[in-house]
């Protein structure tokens, strides 16, 4: 500034009406540099946004895909097995069914009405498990473990499996917004967190923990595929976020057999779930953050 007022008396020497702008353009390129650097940052970053997600959209689509292509798989299982009323074998394939579903729950609200036709709960109908409109894998978990019979739930269990099959075209057309990706990561740990680990979802079998640890597993995905963008942000939170997952898949394991399976929800303590809720909370907490890390929209 110093500079440009040193010249000033020169410049009228030389003439009130002649035009400088080479004097002034400097100095004025000089204010915004020093005035506005973190808007030009701002600007790049959101310019260059597109293209750092871009890829990381396109193989999270790729994992929704090969999840739902397993979960139309193992739900014709699933229906062969009720509609068989074989309920030994079609309480053994609910869960794993369940599981692929859930792992790509992040993103349900991308598919709404979907969502409602195959993970309804009774809560939803004002004649709970009576009313003639609830459907979908938790009507038929309740025929299972309940009413211990399936020829009730017969044309459900053909339902159920269109649904999923009309969900696996469904995404094969989808877009998938970034902000709803990363931001159902959130939701979802969220929900788990506050609702799931009173053990409302599969208040019939009890296999929650076959869901909880299904949607870790579905939100760490999304947290691994943004992973570089996270970094880039705050190199931070990506090892905190992995501490986070890891404690929890640290707990989850200590319920887990050999086979796999979980033992059932109803065996584990008020300790035992206040041990699960603590680092869901935190890792719900860490994930809210990501959508204004990267300058994603609501």
């Amino acid at each position: 500034m110093k500079r440009t007022l040193s010249l000033l008396p020169l410049l009228l020497a030389l003439g009130a009406c002649q035009q400088q702008p080479s004097a002034q353009a400097p100095a004025a390129e000089t204010a915004v540099s020093q005035a506005a650097p973190s808007e030009a940052v701002a600007a790049a970053s959101s310019a260059a946004a597109p293209a750092a997600l871009e890829q990381a959209l396109a193989e999270y689509k790729k994992y929704v895909q090969e999840q739902t292509d397993v979960l139309v798989r193992d739900t014709e299982a699933f229906v062969t097995a009720v509609k068989a009323g074989d309920l030994d074998k079609a309480k053994a394939l609910y869960a794993p069914a369940r599981a692929h579903y859930e792992r790509i729950e992040p993103v349900a609200s991308l598919f709404e009405e979907l969502d409602e036709a195959i993970d309804v709960r009774e809560d939803d109908f004002k004649l709970k498990t009576k009313d003639p409109a609830f459907g979908g894998f938790h009507r038929i978990e309740y025929a299972l473990w309940v009413e211990k019979d399936t020829k009730s739930v017969a044309a459900t269990a053909d339902k159920l499996l269109n649904d999923v099959k009309s969900l696996q075209a469904e995404i094969a057309n989808l877009d998938f917004p970034a902000e709803k990706v990363v931001g159902g990561a959130a939701e979802l740990i969220e929900e788990v967190a506050a609702d799931k680990i009173t053990g409302e979802e599969n208040r019939y079998s009890h296999t929650d923990l076959s869901d909880f640890q299904a949607n870790v597993d579905g939100s760490k995905k999304i947290v691994e595929l943004f992973g570089a963008q996270i970094a880039a942000a705050d190199a931070e939170m990506p090892p905190r976020l992995q501490q986070r997952f890891a404690e929890l898949d640290s707990i989850l394991a200590k319920y887990r057999a050999q086979d796999g399976s979980f033992a059932t929800y109803d065996k584990l303590s008020d300790a035992d779930r206040n041990a699960l809720k603590t680092p869901l909370n935190a890792l719900a907490e860490d994930l809210a953050k990501l959508r204004g890390l990267l300058g994603l929209g609501g």
